[in-house]
């Protein structure tokens, strides 16, 4: 099977010496990059000889996956920059076996052009190379994606990746709660048993037994399809559904007022459920969008025009050699 390998650009508007010092030292490197929890450079007997490394990437529950590497970095004579970089794990777990990169700095009028392309190898043969199509590649292009946005607030805003992973965490939250809540509501409650209490609020409402179920099926639709709005729309467009939110909730809690009164002083009642998530919604859209990483802010892909990235990460080691 033909893979893609990864490309990753972003615009950072910093000094090519912030830049350079936030990617070259391990100890600022581990703080913004999502794929390394530790890096750790080895002595070397000579600026001549590559610089190199062992990282390491833990996975929770006490899993983790090392390997090593090697790069060289160099000054171009156009003002550019260069870091390439080679990797590689002797460990069994590591659906990579090895691999190759590079990073390249590019001064603009308009910050700094910071992108990477990267290749690998993968373990366990056919079943490995369909794990990496469908689950690996993708996630590890959007985590080097997100990293990159995180350098950028870190050096353009001064923000720190650990408040940039919290509060990308916190905005995650968020928006899992919201829309399983709501595609929970719409599924279980009114599609699946409505006979549960549902039907009950609407003929409360004044519906006749064959119509109210004809009203929950659309209502558990509509609620199905507001929820995935919160898992498949870009953050930057949610801000109305939050709000659209809020409102749905007092309006839905005023009918089962006016309908079942006697719902509120059930245990886990609308009243708190629904101060729950509009609170939710209260916390999303008292974050600021633009300081939560995030990986679409990246291209992924080169700009028109440019060389091929893929014949840029054949001509890279030359580069440096």
């Amino acid at each position: 099977m033909k893979r893609p390998s990864i490309y990753v650009e972003t615009r950072i508007r910093s000094s090519m010496e912030q830049l350079w010092a936030h990617t070259q030292r391990p100890e600022l490197h581990q703080q913004w990059d999502l794929r390394f929890t530790e890096i750790e450079y080895l002595p070397r007997a000579s600026e001549a000889v590559p610089q190199q490394f062992l990282y390491a990437t833990r996975i929770g529950f006490g899993l983790g996956v090392a390997g090593c590497g090697e790069s060289l970095g160099t000054r171009e004579k156009n003002g550019e920059r260069t870091s390439v970089l080679k990797f590689w794990s002797d460990e069994k777990v590591s659906l990579i076996r090895e691999g190759a990169g590079f990073w390249k700095y590019v001064p603009t009028d308009d910050g700094l052009r910071f992108f990477t392309r990267y290749d690998y190898q993968t373990r366990f043969g056919v079943a490995g190379e369909w794990l990496d199509r469908l689950a690996f590649r993708p996630l590890i292009g959007w985590a080097t994606a997100w990293s990159f946005d995180s350098l950028r607030l870190w050096l353009e805003q001064g923000q720190r990746p650990a408040v940039s992973r919290a509060l990308g965490l916190i905005m995650a939250l968020v928006r899992f709660t919201l829309g399983f809540v709501w595609i929970y509501q719409g599924v279980v409650p009114k599609l699946l048993f409505p006979d549960t209490g549902e039907l009950r609020i609407l003929q409360g409402a004044g519906f006749s037994a064959g119509t109210a179920h004809g009203v929950a099926a659309a209502v558990g639709v509509g609620e199905i399809l507001f929820g995935l709005l919160f898992w498949l729309l870009p953050m930057d467009k949610l801000r109305p559904v939050y709000w659209l939110n809020m409102l749905g909730l007092l309006v839905l809690g005023a009918g089962a007022l006016f309908s079942q009164p006697a719902v509120f002083v059930a245990p886990f009642n609308p009243l708190t459920l629904n101060l729950a998530l509009m609170a939710l919604a209260a916390v999303a859209l008292a974050i600021p969008v633009e300081l939560v990483p995030s990986a679409t802010r990246c291209l992924r892909r080169p700009p028109e025009g440019a060389r091929t990235a893929d014949k840029m990460l054949q001509e890279a080691p030359a580069a440096v050699a």
